[in-house]
């Protein structure tokens, strides 16, 4: 049976992937995701929400996002949170939906999100350090060596484990960057 410390890190751990594919989505690489979109927030209906709340996101083609907002009054805010937004790209607002077209990518831009990624991936190792120190000094706590001894053992494998996942995918982002 696995020891609630270990598995309190591993949970740790799990949160920290997520966020950081949730990011790592984020990443604009020339081509249309609704995910480059759905979670910037917007003012409407007197409280800020995400825009995937209160508008449908389709992708058209590979570098056009349509939004089309369920109810037309909220049309401007999406718009104007949009244009606050650096997408590198402007909406186009036809009175019904927004268009948002996105620029082909630079090699500069390649580069720059490349640096990105990898700033990203050192962040999410910095954090799974961090929870490391947590778990390792409740597991010091112990009294009996031989289950410290392999506690020790098995949270040094999920770090492992975990900073193996973050590098592929890192890998995987900056491939998805780089390709043209």
């Amino acid at each position: 049976m696995a020891d609630p410390r270990v598995m309190s890190f591993q949970a740790e751990v799990e949160k920290v992937l997520q966020h950081l594919k949730g990011e790592f989505a984020k990443l604009q690489t020339g081509r249309a995701n609704a995910s480059l979109v759905e979670h910037i927030e917007v003012e409407a209906y007197g409280v800020r929400q995400q825009i995937k709340a209160v508008a449908g996101i389709t992708v058209q083609d590979a570098r056009t996002i349509l939004i089309q907002p369920w109810d037309r009054s909220v049309l401007a805010s999406v718009e104007k949170a949009l244009r606050q937004t650096d997408l590198g790209a402007s909406p186009v607002n036809d009175g019904v939906a927004i268009r948002l077209t996105l620029p082909p990518m630079t090699e500069e831009r390649r580069t720059h999100l490349k640096k990105v990624v990898s700033t990203l991936a050192e962040e999410s190792r910095i954090s799974i350090r961090k929870h490391r120190q947590d778990a390792h000094d409740k597991i010091k706590q112990e009294k009996d060596e031989d289950v410290k001894e392999t506690l020790q053992k098995d949270l040094q494998k999920s770090v492992d484990e975990a900073n193996a996942k973050i590098a592929e995918l890192s890998k995987k982002k900056e491939e998805e960057v780089m390709k043209i």
